[in-house]
């Protein structure tokens, strides 16, 4: 005779299992598969289109007018954002005009985030306007680094909790490393890092200057990106010299 599986059990048990299963997956701590080794490592990091549509996550903090089911979710699987990861690796400097909700500072961050943590003592400087718009820079690149599996934050280890990084930092076991700075070419000279983003440049006034410091100290990727505005950047992807005025 077919035994009947109690309420209170066999059933209970299964329902307590897929429970632990859905907060792992919620928390994205999902268990490393059996290839654990340096080669799949590797191989889920080998470049950001990858990374980004498939071992972590963004934050949206309009997800619940947007009746998305998480606030957190991997990149869109758009070829756009391969092609950009391709220009990137292709150009040493490259300048976008962007427009809102293409999610373009999120890959522009995502593409420099994955190069420190993966390279040792490569480290890059976000900078934009106003102080808190690049510590929210900085929190794009923690937020990535927390939403990977922990298998791969095993891999690449922090020097402290992320919790107990600086708003303005994130570091690296291995020597790589983010710094966020605000507007101001003063404030790059300070610096000699692989990689360096300059987010929202048509509202910086000396956005030129912070170009021509970026040249000097800057020997991997220089990223200028920006929405609409006028002045030096607008100018500058036209090919208007205007050196008088800047």
């Amino acid at each position: 005779m077919k035994q009947e599986k109690s309420p209170y059990g066999f059933d209970k048990s299964l329902a307590k299992a897929a429970q632990k299963r859905r907060e792992r997956e919620q928390g994205n701590r999902q268990a490393l598969p059996n290839e654990r080794d340096q080669a799949f490592i590797e191989q889920v990091t080998r470049d950001p289109y990858t990374w980004v549509t498939q071992h972590t996550e963004t934050y949206n903090e309009h997800w619940v007018e947007e009746q998305r089911p998480s606030p957190y979710e991997k990149f869109p699987t758009f070829e756009y954002f391969k092609d950009l990861f391709g220009i990137f690796d292709a150009e040493q400097i490259t300048w976008i005009e962007k427009s809102r909700d293409l999610m373009v500072s999120w890959a522009c961050v995502a593409y420099l985030t994955l190069h420190a943590m993966r390279v040792p003592h490569r480290g890059v400087l976000f900078q934009t306007q106003e102080d808190d718009k690049v510590i929210q820079l900085v929190k794009y690149a923690k937020c990535l680094y927390r939403r990977q599996p922990q298998w791969l934050q095993d891999a690449y280890p922090l020097t402290k909790p992320i919790d107990l990084q600086p708003e303005h930092s994130l570091s690296f076991a291995a020597g790589g490393y983010i710094v966020g700075i605000p507007g101001g070419a003063d404030q790059v000279r300070s610096y000699h890092p692989w990689g360096y983003l300059n987010d929202e440049s048509s509202f910086q006034a000396d956005a030129g200057e912070c170009y021509n410091e970026a040249i000097s100290a800057v020997r991997g990727k220089i990223i200028f990106n920006s929405s609409a505005g006028p002045g030096w950047y607008a100018d500058a992807r036209r090919g208007i010299s205007r050196s008088a005025e800047y």
